[in-house]
């Protein structure tokens, strides 16, 4: 229940960036630098009107190029924007990483460099696999089926961002010391750099194992099984802002009913079951169930284009260590495979190893 001002709270939030940015520019020109801080109103930054999760519609970068001509830096606010009411606009969750990328593109910049909590994208997380190894580079397509799938490293529209608008994106550590190894290389510094995959010569099979815990199941019985059924299910679902994956239907032998399944997150299952509950006369089935505690891992790779049987690969491996699976899908870069939460370590451990990951 939203019992605040959407508008109001995002003048709040927003100000963190905002003293930020103007700190950070003293600094610089205590330093002797020419450094000026930009609030996301002033370049304009301007977005829509979903405030708390907006989304960038235009940036007018062409301020920012001038300062750049005469040597000026500028220190912009991340996170924030302005929308149609001219009232601050934040864009939600890791929305720094996508100012970044926006801006990039508005100045056309050879790359967006994104200094962050990790010294780079990994095979998996390496809290799982410490084998895990650092990518040197990772298509855009890959990056963002990765972060979408459960990688925290980018936020899913900075890379969305980053593909469209084809922004070289280079993730690398805040915290690496300024003497280490690589460090001095602007051209070749550590970190992974995100990529049109043009620019990736070696193009592994399986580039990376991606999960996400606290995935739930949903599964309608006896759902009739005529059209406008699955618009009236997924469409209140979607207007109650519940992101719903892994769509498995059934059909009975009669063709006159299916059962349907499919995922939300776990945060979510009260909510989703008060709407189906309110839907369930209107679209007509019988029973509802549901189950928590589940885990969605995923396998992600370009090269799985032109390779058969990596899926087959995934499924025979997870068998050997006795893990169920409860669901599949699959797109042209990835398989995604629903399994119990408890097994989850163990599943990236192994696929992570039968794909030869930890060796390459």
């Amino acid at each position: 229940l939203n019992i605040y001002d959407a508008r109001e709270y995002d003048a709040v939030v927003a100000s963190g960036e905002q003293v930020t940015s103007g700190l950070l520019a003293l600094v610089l020109q205590a330093m002797g630098v020419d450094a000026r801080s930009w609030q996301g109103w002033q370049i304009p930054i301007r977005t829509d009107n979903a405030h708390g999760a907006a989304r960038i519609t235009d940036i007018d970068g062409a301020e920012l190029v001038r300062r750049f001509g005469i040597g000026q830096v500028a220190v912009v606010a991340g996170f924030q924007g302005v929308g149609p009411d001219n009232r601050i606009a934040t864009l939600g969750r890791g929305g720094s990483d996508t100012s970044a990328v926006a801006l990039a593109a508005a100045v056309k910049a050879d790359r967006c460099d994104i200094y962050t909590d990790v010294d780079g994208v990994y095979t998996t997380d390496p809290r799982i696999e410490p084998k895990a190894r650092r990518l040197a580079r990772i298509s855009f397509e890959e990056m963002l089926e990765m972060a979408s799938l459960g990688a925290k490293v980018l936020q899913v529209r900075s890379v969305e961002l980053a593909m469209v608008h084809k922004v070289r994106t280079f993730v690398r550590s805040s915290f690496e010391a300024p003497d280490a190894p690589g460090m001095g290389d602007f051209d070749n510094p550590p970190g992974t750099l995100i990529c049109d995959e043009d620019e990736i010569v070696e193009q592994q099979v399986v580039t990376g194992i991606a999960y996400a815990k606290d995935e739930a199941q949903i599964s309608l019985r006896r759902v009739e099984d005529r059209p406008g059924v699955s618009a009236g299910i997924f469409g209140p679902l979607a207007e109650a802002g519940i992101n719903v994956d892994m769509i498995v239907q059934n059909i009975s032998e009669d063709g006159k009913f299916t059962d349907m399944t499919f995922t939300v997150p776990a945060g979510d299952i009260a909510k989703a079951l008060a709407v189906l509950e309110k839907v369930k006369e209107t679209v007509g089935f019988d029973v509802i169930q549901h189950e928590a505690g589940l885990s969605k891992v995923s396998v992600i790779g370009i090269g799985m284009r032109s390779h058969a049987g990596v899926a087959a690969t995934a499924f025979k491996a997870l068998a050997g260590k006795g893990i169920n699976i409860r669901a599949i899908t699959t797109s042209e870069i990835k398989i995604s495979i629903l399994i119990d939460g408890a097994y989850t370590e163990l599943a990236v451990r192994t696929l992570h190893s039968v794909y030869g990951l930890d060796k390459q």
